[in-house]
């Protein structure tokens, strides 16, 4: 006799699929939702999960996951009404022990939860041979999660399934500054707590760590905790970050035994993930100059402006166009045109501090926005751009030694104006009255500037 948990948003599927597993000796619980099962699994212990794909408000997928990542031993079984392969893949490699697709014929399914918990019986009795499995399992998910936000909750869940731990907490390494990234089974005064009594200790053990970890001096661990174990995940000799695992009674090094192999899963997550962040890196970044582009400058710029506080000090954006550049690429070519547009953005890097964003906006223009500055002090960088850009000589090395200008224009927030795009506009309209004018020239943002023409907004921003 097994526990079954049957779910089916169809009265008349789970009446049938819940007396026919009835009457093969199967205690049924038939509920119709994501949310119930949910609640019964927290409450009860099931062997089999029977559910539908197709759940109101969610779906079985979800299910399967959730009985998986919270009941390891529990096994799965999808129906559903969908006759596609696709489906049935991803159930498979989440972790669902057969799928079935409707109609269901009901001794087809009390035969797979037959196989089922035959599989299930097979892996209890080698206590040793499911414990295996389950590490194996425990660390995939692990290693295959990519997304950076559920690393910790996943990371945390496993370990402390894997080691009895009462709570756990993963600390990551960016630049050698040691931060909490996620914990599980704390309250938040808990990890208040943890940040600023156990990390700095943590940080030091780190220094010198196994890679099977260690357990931390008596009385590191904050109350009610007795004990704490620090596993480190470790690429060569440096330490990407570790889990912490709290105990509220003193540490069983039986406990524990599973650390080594769930670190290296943790290992190869964390540079999965630093892999991940360089290539979707290279989406904000200019093939050409390798500045950012304007795909980063546009976040960039909505996170400056959301989190703007009244208090907080001012930003400005410089608005770079290159005066007559056109005539560059149409004397010399389109290769020089380049090797100067990369040498302009060399120039500009050199006249702002390492925290100012440039970005090269689209064919000769550039825009600059520079942190913690008012009008002020952005006229005092635009004009030491001007200038060396003016005096500089291009291309010397390959025998050009050409000259060029620029015009630029500035609006700053919150003076001039309180939302990215319009302080864009306002800096692209000052930048476009130099154009109109004398060239060469810096201009300040203002009300009633001639709006730049429709053509510069387009793909390709005109070359002049």
């Amino acid at each position: 006799m097994a526990h079954i948990l049957l779910v089916d948003d169809d009265k008349v599927a789970r009446a049938i699929y819940g007396d026919f597993l009835t009457g093969a000796g199967h205690q049924v619980v038939a509920v119709e939702s994501n949310s119930e099962a949910k609640t019964r699994l927290a409450k009860h212990r099931f062997d089999v999960v029977v559910t539908d794909l197709l759940l109101p408000g969610s779906d079985g997928m979800d299910l399967l996951q959730y009985v998986k990542l919270h009941h390891a031993n529990t096994e799965v079984l999808v129906i559903t009404a969908l006759d596609k392969v696709d489906p049935a893949v991803r159930a498979i490699k989440s972790g669902a022990g057969d799928y079935l697709v409707k109609p269901v014929n009901p001794e087809v399914l009390a035969h797979a939860v037959t196989r089922a918990l035959t599989t299930r019986a097979l892996l209890k009795e080698n206590e040793s041979l499911r414990r295996h499995v389950e590490m194996l399992e425990t660390g995939q998910r692990i290693s295959t999660t990519l997304d950076r936000e559920k690393l910790p909750q996943t990371t945390c869940a496993a370990f402390m399934q894997m080691c009895a731990a009462d709570a756990a907490f993963l600390v990551m390494n960016e630049d050698n500054a040691f931060h909490v990234e996620g914990a599980l089974g704390l309250s938040q005064d808990e990890l208040q707590l943890v940040s600023t009594a156990m990390l700095e200790k943590v940080r030091v053990a780190l220094s010198n760590v196994s890679p099977l970890g260690q357990s931390l001096p008596k009385g590191v661990a904050i109350e009610p905790f007795q004990s704490a174990f620090v596993s480190p995940a470790i690429d060569g000799s440096k330490p990407l970050g570790a889990v912490v695992l709290l105990y509220k009674q003193p540490l069983n090094e039986h406990w524990v035994e599973a650390t080594p192999f769930l670190s290296r899963h943790l290992s190869l997550a964390l540079r999965n993930l630093g892999r991940f962040a360089e290539v979707e890196d290279l989406a904000y970044l200019d093939d050409l100059t390798h500045l950012f582009n304007s795909r980063y400058l546009d976040l960039v710029l909505d996170k400056e402006v959301k989190n703007a506080t009244p208090g907080d000090k001012p930003f400005s954006l410089l608005f770079c166009d290159l005066d007559y550049f056109k005539s560059v690429n149409d004397a010399h070519g389109h290769v020089v045109g380049s090797k100067l547009l990369l040498e302009v953005a060399r120039i500009i890097k050199g006249c702002v501090r390492d925290h100012d964003v440039v970005c090269r906006y689209g064919g000769d223009e550039y825009v600059v926005l520079l942190r913690g500055t008012d009008s002020g002090g952005a006229l005092k960088v635009a004009e030491r751009m001007r200038r060396s850009i003016e005096t500089h000589h291009f291309l010397a090395r390959e025998g050009f030694s050409l000259q060029i200008t620029t015009c630029i224009g500035i609006a700053t927030y919150p003076e001039h104006a309180q939302d990215k795009d319009t302080l864009l506009d306002f800096a692209d309209r000052a930048m476009y009255r130099g154009k109109k004018t004398t060239r060469n020239i810096i201009y300040l943002a203002a009300n009633g500037l001639e709006a730049t023409p429709e053509a510069r907004h387009g793909t390709t921003p005109p070359k002049e």
